[in-house]
């Protein structure tokens, strides 16, 4: 899913930059599995990449910057559709996935269940 910059720009400009450092909440989710694969922030920049490239692009809170998913891995993250949510403060989007999400090389950020979670 691309569209063109005017699009993206009047989408961007209505939605609610509350969250740390003026984003929203951002969660990338499987278009056919609707498995949650992982969740981030958009700046406004970020959010009209992410639909005028098609590529999912986020705001780094650690590291202060514009980032693609998948720049380093090669694992991008194809946009299929975007929805928002209704306080324009939190968006999710639909992705076919070119590879692991996560930094750890699984699937998805979720891979672990509160009982694993505790014993470790």
């Amino acid at each position: 899913m691309k569209m063109d910059r005017e699009t993206a720009e009047a989408i961007a400009s209505k939605l609610n930059y509350r969250h740390e450092m003026n984003t929203v909440i951002a969660v990338l989710q499987d278009v056919e599995s609707k498995e949650v694969l992982m969740v981030g922030n958009m700046n406004r920049e970020a959010v009209v990449l992410t639909l005028t490239t098609g590529l999912v692009h986020f705001w780094s809170l650690s590291r202060n910057r514009l980032w693609l998913k998948g720049e380093t891995s090669g694992n991008f993250q194809y946009l299929q559709d975007f929805k928002i949510d209704c306080d324009g403060d939190a968006i999710v989007a639909m992705v076919k996935s070119g590879g692991p999400v996560c930094h750890t090389g699984n699937r998805t950020c979720f891979y672990r269940d509160s009982s694993n979670f505790l014993k470790e």
